[in-house]
């Protein structure tokens, strides 16, 4: 059987899953496992495992681009293995690559220290150019969004709104939001000695 997993970090990423889907689709993929979740928490990809526990012998997994399936060589190199010991190969479309082949295997390890030596060196220039930045005196990091609205929270959560609404009005995540209501009431309730 063909098994296709598709994934993006976000779900502002619509286009870039319907995109995946449709060209595991084309190649055949029977069974698709789908999810919007960060490649850098791997207990969170909850349908990857699935997919993996899914596969059996003579199975094939595909996904469509490496970054979709694995972010350092180690992950990449455990999921192999847990599907050869499976009997079942992966498939990297747009690398054709396929680890059913002695070549592939060692395209798949090659391929993926790579990948893995460019996501590295890209992270070091970015740390550099924000220690630049920050020497110029011109970065100052994410500005704090929530913070900008605490008066705006606090107005609606005396107004009996509830955190889970503030947040939605606001733009502002749930936790920011309960953050901000739990740091109004600290400040109105006096403090015992």
């Amino acid at each position: 059987m063909i098994i296709g997993y598709a994934r993006t970090s976000t779900v502002d990423q619509r286009a870039g899953l319907e995109a995946q889907e449709r060209d595991l689709l084309a190649v055949g993929c029977e069974r698709l496992f789908i999810e919007q979740v960060s490649s850098v928490d791997v207990a969170a990809r909850e349908q990857l495992a699935l997919a993996l526990d899914f596969v059996r012998d003579g199975d094939v997994l595909v996904v469509t681009k490496l970054d979709r399936l694995a972010r350092s060589v180690a992950h990449l190199l455990d999921i192999s293995t847990r599907l050869k010991a499976k009997g079942a190969a992966l498939r990297i479309l747009d690398l054709a690559i396929d680890t059913s082949t002695a070549t592939g295997e060692l395209l798949l390890t090659m391929v993926g220290a790579i990948a893995q030596f460019e996501r590295a060196i890209m992270l070091e220039r970015q740390r550099e150019g924000i220690a630049k930045a920050k020497a110029d005196g011109k970065y100052r990091g994410r500005k704090p969004t929530a913070r900008a609205k605490e008066t705006e929270a606090r107005e609606l959560a005396a107004d009996g709104v509830r955190p889970d609404e503030i947040a939605k009005r606001l733009g502002i995540s749930r936790a920011s939001a309960y953050r901000l209501i739990a740091a109004a009431a600290a400040a109105v309730s006096p403090q015992a000695d």
